[in-house]
C-alpha cells in the first residue's frame, strides 16, 4: 500500500478499515467501468456486525443516524480499498447516495448523511469533496436505518 495521506488520516482518527463486506443477494460489492468505481449500497451495522435497525424520527435520533452513516463510510472505504488495492489510486470521491429509513414527517436526512460525507472529506481532503443525494425512504433491507452507496474516480 502507498503512503497516501488517506491512510495517515485514518490512522490519526484511530480508524482501522475492517474486512470488506460480502454481498447478501445477487450483486457484487463494487464494479468498475473505465476509471469509475461504483460501490454498492452498504447498510449500517452495529459493532457486532448485525444490521443497525431503526427509523429516523421514530426510534432513532439524527445524531444516532449520523453515527450510523459514519460507520457506513468506513465500510465503504474498506470495499473501495479491496477493489483498488490501494486508496492512493482514488483520484476523487465523485458522489454519495444515501437512503435514510425515515418516519413520514422526518426531514433531516441531509444531516444524517453528513456523518458519511464529513468523514470521507476528512480522510481524502479535496479528493473527498463530492456530490450527494440524501433520500428519506419507508424501509431499507433488513430494517437498517441507513444505506449509502459511493462512486469514485480512480487512476
Amino acid at each position: 500500500m502507498s503512503q497516501d495521506p488517506a491512510y495517515q488520516k485514518l490512522q490519526a482518527l484511530g480508524i482501522t478499515l475492517p474486512a470488506a463486506a460480502a454481498p447478501v443477494a445477487a450483486y457484487v460489492m463494487s464494479a468498475q467501468s473505465g476509471n469509475t468505481v461504483y460501490v454498492s449500497g452498504h447498510i449500517a451495522k452495529q459493532p457486532d456486525g448485525k444490521p443497525w435497525v431503526g427509523k429516523l424520527g421514530e426510534t432513532m435520533s439524527t445524531e444516532e443516524g449520523r453515527e450510523a452513516a459514519r460507520r457506513i463510510a468506513i465500510d465503504l472505504l474498506a470495499t473501495l480499498q479491496q477493489h483498488t488495492g490501494d486508496l492512493g489510486r482514488v483520484k476523487r470521491i465523485v458522489k454519495l447516495m444515501s437512503l435514510v429509513n425515515s418516519a413520514p414527517d422526518y426531514t433531516e436526512q441531509h444531516l444524517v448523511t453528513n456523518g458519511a460525507s464529513e468523514l470521507i472529506a476528512e480522510v481524502f481532503g479535496e479528493r473527498g469533496r463530492h456530490a450527494r443525494s440524501a433520500f428519506g425512504v419507508a424501509q431499507i433491507p433488513m430494517g437498517a436505518c441507513v444505506e449509502i452507496e459511493l462512486i469514485a474516480e480512480v487512476e
